[in-house]
């Protein structure tokens, strides 16, 4: 059976759809344990009305607060040897569950199962959100999701299924890092989890104004850059080697304050020369020439710039010492 967690936090105009995505899939084994988040809309009538026409949807009132907590106490009702989450605005292709737990059955222990999905709008969907889905969708159809795990959450977190067993190997919900769906994916990565793709859209992720991604000060991007520096000290620093910053603007300069803090020493450079000589924190900015002097290293970019970027991995590419972790 599989288990199906959703939080459920005033998604009223958008439940009903939701849950009947869920009603309609074409797999017929699971459960839905929705937990209402303290809503304050029509959102327990819907549940309410679901759970009484169908005894796989079961629905508890939230004593916590926020969405970590919620999928903790989801977890906890759980029975399900198959884990996936499900967020309240979105929806099911009718064969997503199905495709999801062929695979899974197929691929094995150490696994876990995604897909590609796609961004709907009744507004429109804006470029930076499409093309997301995009680089999603191409790390996903490589099955390389982890490969460019620093620069955003590369599994989506409303499409993914994976063993009970490797969830709880993983660490599950205990955790309290927010972004928890980036933290989880980190987790994954940590356990050496293998990455199978349902290689067609199994999940259509709803934007819209009061999507908590856009409006929970937990989803800012200054808590994306902490987490990605928590598992980057925690799982690829090497002390030994020594460890450049690439870049001088804004994110750049927070990364350097994150490395000072922690008492960690690094190289900064550009190729700016307005800012080449300057000293930023009482750190000397370089220029990238010295990437030439380097044997071995460890860069972590935090240029934006994608035309930038490419170069930047033009210039590393021809120091094979040197490793690159993008951050932007």
């Amino acid at each position: 059976m599989i288990s199906i967690l959703m939080p459920v936090k005033n998604a009223g105009p958008y439940l009903e759809d939701c849950l009947t995505s869920i009603v309609n899939q074409s797999y017929t084994d699971w459960e839905l344990i929705a937990v209402n988040d303290h809503s304050d809309d029509n959102s327990v009538v819907i549940l309410e009305a679901f759970a009484g026409q169908d005894d796989r949807i079961q629905w508890v009132n939230h004593s916590g607060h926020g969405v970590i907590e919620a999928l903790r106490t989801a977890y906890t009702h759980s029975t399900g040897n198959r884990i996936t989450r499900m967020d309240a605005d979105d929806l099911m292709s009718t064969d997503k569950l199905d495709q999801m737990a062929a695979l899974l059955g197929q691929s094995g222990a150490g696994h876990l199962v995604t897909g590609y999905v796609e961004y709907f709008s009744s507004t429109g969907i804006g470029n930076g959100y499409a093309k997301y889905a995009k680089w999603l969708n191409d790390l996903s159809e490589q099955e390389n999701n982890f490969a460019e795990i620093y620069k955003e959450c590369v599994i989506p977190s409303p499409c993914w299924m994976i063993a009970r067993d490797d969830f709880e190997r993983c660490g599950g919900f205990l955790n309290n890092l927010y972004p928890e769906d980036y933290d989880l994916c980190f987790r994954f990565r940590e356990a050496g989890l293998r990455i199978r793709t349902v290689k067609k859209v199994i999940h259509h992720w709803r934007d819209h104004s009061s999507r908590a991604s856009r409006n929970d000060p937990n989803y800012l991007d200054n808590r994306f850059l902490e987490l990605k520096l928590y598992y980057f000290l925690k799982a690829d620093y090497n002390s030994s080697k020594e460890l450049v910053l690439w870049g001088a603007g804004k994110k750049a300069k927070l990364i350097a304050q994150y490395l000072l803090d922690k008492g960690i020493r690094f190289r900064w450079i550009c190729n700016n020369d307005k800012k080449i000589g300057k000293t930023i924190y009482d750190q000397m900015i370089e220029s990238t020439d010295i990437i030439r002097e380097l044997n071995s290293a460890d860069c972590i970019v935090a240029v934006a710039n994608h035309e930038a970027q490419l170069e930047i991995k033009a210039t590393l590419a021809d120091q094979q010492p040197i490793k690159a972790y993008f951050m932007c």
